[in-house]
């Protein structure tokens, strides 16, 4: 975080109880004279708040409103649900030419920025390509022409040449867009903490599926944009790292059934 947010402690409101020094991972609480004091050395990580069972906790920087209260009613999820949701995912690589809805993105959003993060860092960056799609692809592409155009004087690097290879074919027919799948909308992941962004990028398919929406992860894709400086310009990113690239939009494939899996490697002990 560039700003470190500030713990208050409500003194009229603390009982001394010592559950959020208890509770605290970075051991920045203490109890002094009956009521909860927080060091310097704070995570910001929220946990205080959250475990406090008389509301004295708040982070003035953050917004409280979005804070809500825990009922089992709900805030539950039923296991079997949730299994099932995850057993009839698919890569979704056929898609309806139709745009998606603003509410949905920012939903989807929502899901990655309260992902966990190491360190509390909330270094993730969230890039929504869907009205400038258009732009996004003729910088990808123009940047694939580039490197093609100049391997007279430079030698392609061997990780390039399959973009070689799906621009020639996308140009012999425009429906074969094999980076972008005719997906209304682009998402970029960018961090420094690679498993930061998978874990966002992993609850943001969720939600995105719970909307009835499709998401493909697109390696490719991600690979072809971190090395494009002037891209990643224009996506806001520059010096970033791209984690994770996701084409999203209604799916216009309906599938009938879960599909098999391998039996797990696993090892109980």
């Amino acid at each position: 975080m560039n700003e470190k947010p500030t713990v208050s402690i409500d003194k009229e409101k603390c009982i001394g109880c010592g559950i959020c020094a208890k509770d605290c991972v970075a051991k920045a609480i203490t109890i002094v004279a009956g009521k909860a004091n927080v060091k310097s050395e704070c995570l910001y990580c929220g946990h205080c708040l959250a475990v406090c069972p008389c509301g004295a906790v708040s982070i003035p920087e953050y917004d409280m409103e979005e804070v809500e209260t825990y009922n089992k009613d709900t805030f539950h999820v039923n296991p079997e649900q949730l299994l099932r949701s995850i057993k009839y995912r698919r890569s979704i690589r056929d898609y309806k030419p139709m745009p998606v809805e603003e509410e949905k993105l920012n939903q989807i959003l929502q899901a990655g920025r309260y992902t966990a993060t190491a360190k509390n860092n909330q270094d993730c960056i969230f890039v929504f390509v869907q009205k400038e799609l258009d732009i996004l692809k003729d910088k990808v592409w123009g940047f694939i022409d580039d490197i093609e155009k100049n391997k007279k004087e430079k030698k392609i690097p061997r990780e390039v040449l399959p973009y070689i290879s799906f621009n020639r074919q996308r140009k012999k027919n425009p429906e074969e867009d094999y980076l972008f799948r005719n997906a209304p909308v682009v998402m970029f992941v960018a961090s420094q903490w690679p498993l930061d962004a998978g874990l966002a990028s992993q609850n943001m398919e969720n939600m995105a599926n719970a909307q009835g929406l499709g998401v493909l992860f697109d390696g490719y894709l991600a690979s072809i944009a971190d090395i494009n400086e002037e891209l990643k310009t224009w996506l806001g990113i520059e010096g970033k790292e791209i984690r994770s690239c996701m084409l999203l939009g209604y799916p216009n494939v309906k599938y009938q059934r879960t599909t098999p899996k391998r039996k797990a490697k696993v090892i109980w002990k």
